[in-house]
């Protein structure tokens, strides 16, 4: 069950300003969470719910979305509170009405040039000064002064183990160790910088206003090699055309993106594996396969 009355409280507090609910609205498209709009008679409220045990997640998601604000170059949610209602964990956002992507087409030059300007922010090491997750997945940010060895620890050979435990062993483990093994090859010539990340660049977290100004969402944060945000920005559907030649314009790729891609998105494959199961592990195995015949 869940407290609406707790969470009206908390928005009420943090706000300083009355809320009440006058209706609660359903929405959509969440594999994670379930989510509302909450009317009131002048604000709206977009709300995710989840089991109390989830708080962590969302706390996460509130400090990450913080920490993209401070960099002020490409518009977030705020988020205005969280914390426990009953058996549930919440986190509330700040109401971003969306446009269509057809009639804010030309605010896909703005998203390049905007990301572009997030991933010129950088830290001093890699990852990040707390942990969150990736989907429901716990994502290990514990900084490194190596990109290599906090991708191979951190990232893939995390995934890797959680695959191991939900049984997905023989060929996918044996493939994926010899991959580790041999990272170095993909960063001979190539040091990336530690470069503030969305994390879950993929096309269901990005929308624009009603001014058609773009925002970010759901962010899975960390610093590390901007490559990685822009090989999953290739996934699931991809990103407008505008929005490639805009960013290469601020922010030039490197001639060796092309071999690293498959290696940052089997991140994200493998992580879908371990949250939705055996309908990945084909497409995981190829892409092993495809990155140990560059190496």
């Amino acid at each position: 069950m869940i407290s609406w009355e707790t969470i009206t409280q908390d928005i009420s507090s943090q706000t300083q300003s009355s809320f009440s609910i006058i209706s609660k609205q359903p929405v959509g498209g969440g594999n994670i969470n379930s989510a509302y709009l909450l009317l009131g008679n002048t604000q709206t409220y977009f709300v995710k719910l989840n089991t109390a045990n989830k708080l962590a997640m969302f706390e996460a998601e509130a400090a990450g979305l913080q920490e993209i604000a401070k960099a002020n170059v490409i518009k977030v949610p705020r988020a205005v509170c969280y914390g426990i209602a009953g058996q549930s964990a919440y986190i509330v956002l700040e109401y971003i009405e969306f446009n269509s992507r057809s009639k804010a087409s030309n605010s896909a030059v703005d998203l390049g040039r905007q990301i572009a300007a997030m991933h010129g922010v950088t830290g001093s090491q890699y990852g990040w000064h707390r942990d969150n997750t990736i989907g429901s997945t716990p994502q290990l940010n514990h900084c490194d002064s190596s990109w290599v060895s906090f991708w191979c620890e951190y990232r893939l050979g995390f995934q890797l183990q959680l695959a191991a435990k939900n049984g997905y062993a023989k060929q996918l483990q044996h493939n994926g160790d010899k991959l580790l093994a041999d990272l170095p090859v993909f960063f001979e010539s190539y040091v990336p910088d530690a470069s503030l990340l969305h994390g879950d660049l993929w096309s269901g977290n990005y929308a624009y206003d009603a001014q058609g100004e773009p925002v970010i969402f759901d962010p899975a944060i960390y610093y590390g090699d901007r490559e990685a945000d822009i090989a999953m920005t290739e996934l699931f559907g991809g990103f407008p055309s505008q929005f490639y030649q805009a960013y290469n314009d601020c922010f030039a790729m490197d001639v060796g993106y092309s071999s690293r891609k498959t290696l940052y998105n089997l991140y994200h494959i493998l992580n879908h594996l371990n949250l939705f199961g055996g309908g990945y592990l084909s497409q995981c195995e190829s892409m092993l396969e495809q990155l140990l015949n560059e190496i």
